[in-house]
């Protein structure tokens, strides 16, 4: 795991309540001043940004504390699990800059031991085999205003539940027939403690443990059950297991094992996104989205792909906090720390996602010069490139305008403007297609201007745009993505409703000649648009990238507020 300090984009630490009860349990010599965490994933499903708080939280305390961090596999449900979903939590975890050593465990590992712990409960008289229907035993739960009403198979005998739980394990009953439920108290005000079931009868092959199980324990027995195993001393989970804690606390006491502390604290909700790991499942298998990494789905993988760096991630979750109380970040700030973070290392290139051709008149036919552009402006060590200028240019449509309105200061008719790296250019006319659009803008140069510089008589611009060479331009595919989702989804019925049909537009770039050849996972800010990721379906004659983020535009805000 790395050092404090070592992980790029962590905030110093700032205190909140798990940290505060870590440190009053080492005052204590509570746990003997062990803190030893886990991160608990179930592979059905991809992880997505709402488990990277989780993730940095676990491994994050344990790194403090000078503890350990265990990555286990919570795989008690083997019809919903695939090992797609354990390899990519694997490469998520890793991805995001956390190493659990050798301690990668499964709930599967602790069958044979969960089955004997579930024989003592049923010894000790406090577990028994059910034959209630799934659909009997909410009936007989009551409501929150009426205690529940005990099973008919309650009073079994100790032999008899013995009996009939062991032919369970050797499969001599059908799926959802009997049920191993815990004897606690069905007048409970709290539901999970009305004599919830322990273990169900599920035929499904296992990734790991193939058929050799036909039973399988609850989430709630084995939770706290491989927590004890494995040592744990808290156990941090979100605030919807909050009313779950007695149920864990009364299994561990009652079997007189060593007894973790559970710890709830806030889920993470952003608006405009769905984390939901069973609506995002849905949106692949009915085709909405590309896959588990699409670059616009919220999963850590489709973020890796659209170019969000796990320092980004981090500080975004260093600086959301911790709380008792659930609540909504803005999408804007997990871009704000991305931003930050790609502003220190992403490579700076030109490129024009929506060309327009500028032609300087008085530039020499057929000559080409080079200019020198700055890679990175935050990282001097980055050094410098050079870049093609010749007579033909692309530059981004919104880069001009024939009728500019107030404090648009790009170039238009009779403007000068910067070419970056470049020259000072003069709009002096243009050129429109049959339908009135402009399809060409022409333009002189000033050659005392070379560089960008200030030329000798000292006038001054207003704007530098970027530009492309057009006959050293590659021509590239740019997706441009925004928000999945138009609105906060929450908990709509069928929340497909509110998808954005535009968040993916596909356009033909022009993209400077430095970039050819780029690997996949390369990271460019393209200069005045935005951050990109170049995209694994890029080949050598056509690159693809993704837009990662936008940079913030000044005018763009102007321009809003004045449709506005």
């Amino acid at each position: 795991m790395p050092t404090e300090g070592a992980i790029e984009g962590a905030a110093p630490k700032p205190s909140n309540f798990i940290r505060d009860i870590i440190l009053e349990d080492n005052v204590s010599g509570k746990y003997g001043g062990r803190v030893h965490t886990r991160f608990p994933p179930e592979p059905n499903g991809y992880l997505h940004i709402g488990h990277a708080k989780s993730i940095c939280l676990n491994f994050g305390l344990a790194q403090e504390f000078g503890g350990k961090c265990n990555l286990r596999f919570d795989d008690t449900n083997p019809s919903k699990e695939e090992v797609e979903y354990v390899e990519s939590i694997i490469e998520d975890v890793k991805w995001l800059g956390f190493d659990w050593e050798d301690r990668m465990f499964y709930a599967s590992d602790y069958f044979d031991q969960l089955y004997a712990w579930a024989v003592q409960l049923i010894r000790q008289g406090q577990a028994f085999v059910c034959d209630l229907t799934a659909e009997q035993i909410r009936e007989y739960r009551g409501t929150p205003t009426e205690p529940g009403k005990n099973s008919p198979y309650r009073d079994r005998s100790v032999e008899e539940n013995l009996d009939l739980f062991e032919r369970m394990r050797l499969g001599e009953f059908p799926d959802g027939s009997r049920t191993l439920r815990t004897k606690i108290d069905m007048a409970s005000p709290n539901f999970n403690m009305r004599d919830p079931v322990m273990y169900r009868i599920l035929r499904a092959e296992h990734h790991r443990t193939g058929n050799k199980w036909c039973i399988y324990p609850m989430y709630d027995f084995a939770h706290g059950e491989c927590d004890s195993i494995e040592g744990i001393t808290h156990s941090i989970c979100t605030l919807e297991f909050e009313d779950h804690r007695p149920l864990y606390d009364w299994y561990v006491e009652n079997l007189g094992i060593h007894h973790p502390q559970q710890i709830e604290f806030d889920r993470l909700n952003l608006t405009s996104t769905m984390l939901s790991k069973r609506k995002l499942l849905m949106l692949v298998q009915k085709g909405f989205v590309s896959g588990w990494d699409d670059p616009r789905m919220p999963t850590l993988s489709g973020m890796r792909r659209r170019g969000y760096t796990p320092e980004g991630i981090r500080l975004f979750c260093s600086r959301i906090g911790v709380s008792k109380t659930n609540g909504i970040i803005e999408f804007a700030l997990l871009e704000n720390s991305l931003r930050e973070d790609l502003n220190r290392r992403a490579l700076r290139v030109m490129a024009s996602v929506d060309p327009i051709r500028v032609v300087i008149d008085n530039y020499p036919d057929g000559q080409v010069e080079e200019m020198d552009a700055v890679n990175n402006p935050e990282d001097e060590s980055a050094g410098t490139r050079k870049v093609p200028f010749s007579k033909v240019l692309y530059i981004d449509r919104d880069d001009f305008r024939e009728n500019p309105p107030k404090q648009y200061f790009r170039l238009s008719p009779g403007r000068e403007v910067r070419l970056r790296y470049a020259y000072f250019v003069t709009c002096t006319g243009v050129v429109k297609d049959a339908a009135g659009e402009v399809v060409e803008v022409h333009c002189t140069y000033d050659p005392a201007t070379r560089g960008g510089n200030t030329p000798p008589d000292g006038r001054k611009v207003k704007s530098t745009i970027h530009w492309v060479s057009a006959a050293h331009a590659l021509d590239a595919e740019a997706r441009l993505y925004e928000n999945l989702f138009l609105e906060d989804a929450g908990e709509e019925k069928d929340f497909t409703d509110t998808l954005n049909p535009k968040s993916l537009e596909v356009r033909t770039a022009k993209v400077e000649p430095s970039v050819k050849g780029a690997a996949p996972g390369t990271l460019y800010q393209f200069e005045r648009v935005g951050y990109f990721c170049v995209d694994k379906d890029s080949t050598p004659d056509k690159p693809v990238f993704n837009r990662t983020v936008q940079l913030r535009d000044t005018w763009a805000k102007i321009e809003k507020a004045q449709k506005a």
